[in-house]
């Protein structure tokens, strides 16, 4: 009896709690005037903010999630410029596969979906420029509304030979407090840093820092050919103690700039649940620390592990300040993939502060909407102000794009123009669709560099890419995790459909495994 009176209670309270979120779920634009990067702010948690089911301030058990806000569809006629920063982080789509893959649905805010569908690769080869960046484009029907179609840019950086990679000077920065004791934590990282520690050469630096109650050098500089060394130290680690990590990043950074290596690969990999408790610990003083070190030709690399008390707020928030990227590891495959698969990609950055701006042509496009990156939206002034940063872009990657697009008449007629254009302005007509604009520094440099990009009606195909199909069924499966009000009448059934049809080369198998996730999420719905 006392159990069911608890469970009764504990109901009781959790109806109350959400019911209390939900008075102001309906105008979000006041929560989000006085929010940090324009996210929900959850006073009680002092200098955190953290969602889970877009309830703000509620955590799905210990862990915390930055609150989503989803992008709206936008009026052309209102505004027809949006601009935002390019980077790839993946580690949604591992923790997301971590929740089905254990039988339960993901918290919304853990759903990121633009870095599910940049978790893959994609096959069509793009011819390299003297840029940084090639861009491929194409539009489709939307299987979210078929009266709007589908715009899929893919954004491909310059490959480099791996035995033209530059020298790296790399601090491991672990995690050894008394949360990272499970299998799936240190245990874990031990394995993954032993995988990376087989790809260093004697021309690489190494040092290792831990951090617990408080920060430890481990290493300081060592030849990277020195692999018993360096994992005989990572393998005596033990579990224990609190987690001061806004110190071990500290020493981390300061070993880094002592063995700087000048054009060479600067970077700080930190290991983590992200569970910081001692000093600097809240997001908001992370974010401060990571904008004071950021600055100075040092990136960092983040892997999240764990279950339960994940943090991942805290890590987003670090990668997106401190010239970083952010991979979940669950398993040594997740390991294999981030820093031996996809080293250089992860690891050496080809530029830094990249953002990307579009502009739309009210002639021929009534209304779009951008999938993702809710997290990463900057004004259109922040374009051309190279004091604003943004997101780093490594070797050989993938950055894709998603819009919803409502094309006026005559819009996706490929040789012909609209009728709404009067004979009088024919001179001034444009086929253009849209602009892409991306705006980048070489890495080291200070000054930007600008690359446009036209896309015409001619890239409205009859039938699309296995690229564009595949990406379409990951944004349509974020979607449904999400609850998305612009999921229209996408199911699970469309997204396998799309899935399966769409398979492509898969060197790597990552997309069966993604067919595989849809159908575990398939038997649970």
């Amino acid at each position: 009896m006392k159990k069911l009176i608890c469970s009764l209670t504990a109901a009781i309270l959790t109806a109350a709690l959400l019911a209390g979120c939900s008075d102001n779920s309906g105008d979000k634009s006041e929560s989000l005037e006085n929010s940090p990067d324009g996210q929900y702010y959850n006073e009680a948690a002092e200098d955190d903010y953290i969602g889970v089911n877009r309830a703000p301030g509620i955590v799905f058990s210990d862990e915390e999630y930055s609150v989503i806000a989803e992008n709206r569809e936008i009026d052309v006629a209102d505004n027809s410029v949006i601009t935002f920063s390019l980077k790839i982080d993946t580690a949604s789509y591992r923790n997301v596969a971590r929740y089905i893959e254990g039988g339960n649905l993901p918290p919304s805010d853990a759903v990121r979906i633009e870095e599910m569908i940049n978790y893959f690769n994609y096959d069509a080869v793009l011819p390299e420029n003297e840029t940084p960046f090639s861009i491929y484009t194409e539009l489709g029907r939307s299987p979210f509304n078929q009266n709007n179609h589908l715009a899929f840019i893919r954004v491909k950086s310059k490959e480099i030979d791996k035995t033209e990679l530059p020298k790296s000077n790399l601090v491991f920065l672990i995690d050894s407090s008394g949360s990272m004791a499970s299998h799936d934590k240190l245990p874990l990282l031990k394995s993954a840093f032993g995988m990376l520690a087989d790809t260093l050469t004697e021309d690489d630096l190494v040092s290792v820092v831990t951090y617990a109650g408080e920060s430890r050098v481990v290493l300081d500089g060592v030849s990277g050919n020195q692999k018993d060394r360096i994992m005989a130290e990572i393998n005596e680690l033990t579990a224990g103690g609190s987690t001061a990590g806004g110190a071990g990043i500290a020493a981390a950074y300061e070993l880094a700039e002592k063995n700087f290596i000048q054009n060479g690969n600067n970077r700080v990999i930190l290991a983590t649940d992200g569970d910081f408790n001692v000093g600097v610990s809240t997001v908001g003083e992370l974010e401060r620390l990571m904008a004071e070190k950021s600055g100075d030709g040092v990136y960092i690399t983040i892997l999240g592990v764990g279950t339960e008390n994940l943090k991942d707020n805290k890590m987003e928030v670090i990668a997106k300040n401190g010239k970083g990227n952010y991979h979940y590891l669950d398993s040594a495959a997740a390991a294999q993939k981030v820093l031996i698969d996809e080293l250089s990609a992860n690891l050496f950055s080809v530029a830094d502060d990249v953002k990307s701006q579009i502009e739309f042509n009210p002639a021929l496009v009534g209304a779009y909407r951008l999938i993702g990156y809710e997290n990463r939206m900057l004004t259109s002034r922040d374009f051309k102000d190279d004091s604003v940063g943004a997101g780093v872009i490594g070797i050989g990657t993938d950055v894709i794009l998603m819009f919803e697009l409502e094309l006026k008449d005559g819009a996706d007629l490929k040789y012909q123009p609209s009728q709404n254009i009067s004979p009088d302005d024919g001179a001034k007509y444009s086929d253009e669709l849209f602009e892409i604009r991306i705006r980048y520094k070489n890495p080291g440099e200070s000054e930007s560099l600008l690359l446009t990009h036209p896309v015409k009606t001619d890239r409205i195909l009859d039938f699309n890419s296995s690229d564009f199909i595949f990406a379409a069924s990951v944004a349509g499966f974020g979607k449904l995790l999400r609850s998305s009000e612009y999921t229209g009448s996408f199911t699970i059934d469309k997204a396998l459909a799309l899935a399966l049809d769409s398979t492509g080369q898969d060197r790597n198998g990552y997309r069966r495994e993604f067919i595989e996730l849809l159908q575990k999420y398939k038997r649970m719905s």
